[in-house]
């Protein structure tokens, strides 16, 4: 098995060139939490972006019923490919 190899935080900085720069506390105290806490923050900032969704759609088609709304938001964030027999 192969030994990973960690990046230096200057390969880091020059990977992420022309982003903000890394708050390395914060990495520091996301690395220490447990991974089922540090999927909280993802899964809020979905939950943000599906709302957001939703509330453009629910303007667009305001005749569709809410749960019309949640299938058009699935729809549009997941890809799905149909095939035709």
């Amino acid at each position: 098995m192969e030994k990973k190899k960690f990046l230096t935080p200057e390969e880091i900085s020059a990977i992420v060139d022309g982003f903000d720069p890394i708050d390395w506390v914060q990495m520091e105290l996301l690395a220490k939490m447990p991974f089922e806490k540090r999927l909280i923050p993802g899964l809020n900032a979905q939950e943000f972006a599906m709302a957001g969704l939703r509330g453009t759609f629910k303007k667009k088609f305001p005749e569709l019923t809410m749960s019309e709304i949640n299938m058009k938001v699935l729809a549009y964030l997941t890809p799905v490919r149909m095939e035709i027999q």
